[in-house]
């Protein structure tokens, strides 16, 4: 898995609405007790990996806390999905897990609920598009830790060049996919190396090719959760980007073997002239001393009424019986400093309707602001559904292909992948 770096929980007040449900007494109560968790990191190297930030949220927790020890063991992307599922496979869960799917855990009974960890104020603090993410079955299990959104990011130097401008001489980004693709050729004739990045390769596909079902107005599922991969207008979604972007050579890398990094790299050396990014991409391009703007996702007749939102989460598994323990610890480390720490040391956005108010008032992450305005509207990965994960792990290998042949039977295909993994789930239920 690519590693995420989306961005934790902040906001004034944040650390009261955390307060302890009743719970049980547990094991241990009174006497030392030892929690696990197991989590994620959000780091690119060793000077600012995940680990030093929770030791540090640790040691502070238990200082408050002498009767409790907690134990964080941090593992990369690529890696810690996997732990997680081995411990739990072997019987040893951990208590607390920050990773990239709940639903699984949920599904086999094998996860406390919010309501059993969380006050009431606490839950209704979850911004309602995630708080519904985190639920299987109408119960949450699943408390979003960090959060994204995706915008349109363009070139404003490339696009004056082409001349792509408005009246007064500044870079107009499109609003629909007409006028994107008029605007690629535009770049294209003055030399842009890759006039739109377009990333179907495996790193990360699913939030790209979510961004452009949107826009054709479909999605993954239905209101009601049924999988719709290979409706209509998905279909014709991938044939107008196989027609008009990638055949034309608009996107000048092959699409299907391009991943997001690689069109994140190459926007920052200056040979990209707009792609879909998320708010990472605002640091890094400034350190390129690249001259960007941002804008609303065009889509297929304007700009997208949702963009896509992509969530982290963390839970806790009732096998030790910690749940007094657990509770305690995520309150603390739900707590606005520490979340205001993780919000600085990673630069993304908050989780939470505080969180989001307090940053919105904050100048100094005002060039945040619009990925913020998103979070309430955006839609997010069908994640409260157990058979997402081996749709979402196929359609990695295979969804490339459906940008550069005929989206038809690659779209059927994932389509019954998801009709199989869906019934599947359902009959283990």
């Amino acid at each position: 898995m690519h590693r995420r770096r989306i961005l934790g929980l902040a906001g004034a007040g944040l650390a009261a609405a955390f307060t302890l449900s009743a719970c049980g007494t547990g094991a241990g109560v009174g006497g030392p007790t030892t929690i696990t968790m197991v989590a994620a990191d959000y780091g690119d190297s060793a000077a600012n990996s995940s680990q030093a930030y929770w030791d540090g949220v640790a040691s502070e927790f238990q200082k408050k806390n002498p009767g409790i020890k907690v134990d964080v063991k941090v593992y990369s992307w690529n890696d810690v999905d996997k732990k997680v599922a081995d411990m739990v496979a072997a019987g040893n869960a951990p208590d607390i897990a920050q990773i990239g799917a709940y639903a699984d855990y949920a599904a086999k009974n094998q996860l406390y609920s919010v309501d059993d960890l969380l006050s009431i104020p606490a839950q209704a603090d979850f911004i309602t598009s995630m708080e519904s993410a985190g639920e299987v079955n109408r119960t949450q299990y699943g408390m979003p830790f960090v959060s994204s959104t995706r915008m349109l990011f363009y070139n404003k130097a490339l696009f004056r060049k082409a001349g792509i401008v408005n009246p007064d001489g500044s870079a107009k980004p499109p609003t629909s996919w007409d006028e994107l693709k008029a605007d690629a050729a535009k770049l294209k004739s003055v030399g842009v190396k890759d006039p739109f990045g377009l990333p179907f390769g495996p790193e990360e596909p699913a939030a790209e090719t979510l961004i452009w079902m949107l826009g054709g107005g479909s999605g993954y599922t239905d209101q009601l959760g049924s999988y719709t991969i290979d409706s209509p207008q998905n279909i014709d979604t991938f044939k107008w980007i196989k027609s008009n972007l990638v055949d034309p050579g608009l996107t000048g890398t092959d699409p299907a073997v391009t991943n997001r990094q690689d069109v994140f790299d190459a926007f920052c050396k200056g040979q990209v002239g707009m792609l879909n990014g998320h708010p990472t991409l605002l640091q890094q391009a400034a350190k390129a001393h690249v001259d960007f703007g941002i804008a609303k996702i065009p889509g297929k007749n304007g700009p997208l009424g949702s963009t896509v939102g992509v969530a982290d989460w963390m839970m806790a598994f009732k096998q030790h019986g910690h749940r007094q323990q657990i509770g305690k610890f995520l309150q603390f480390a739900y707590g606005q400093q520490n979340t205001l720490q993780f919000l600085k040391q990673y630069d993304l956005l908050p989780v939470t309707v505080s969180a989001s108010d307090a940053m919105r008032s904050d100048t100094s992450v005002k060039q945040l602001w619009p990925f913020i305005d998103e979070l309430p509207s955006a839609q997010f990965y069908p994640d409260n559904k157990t058979s997402w994960g081996p749709v979402n792990a196929r359609l990695k290998q295979v969804i490339g292909r459906a940008a550069t042949h005929d989206p038809t039977g690659v779209l059927t295909s994932l389509q019954r992948t998801a009709e199989a993994a869906d019934n599947s789930a359902k009959a283990r239920q």
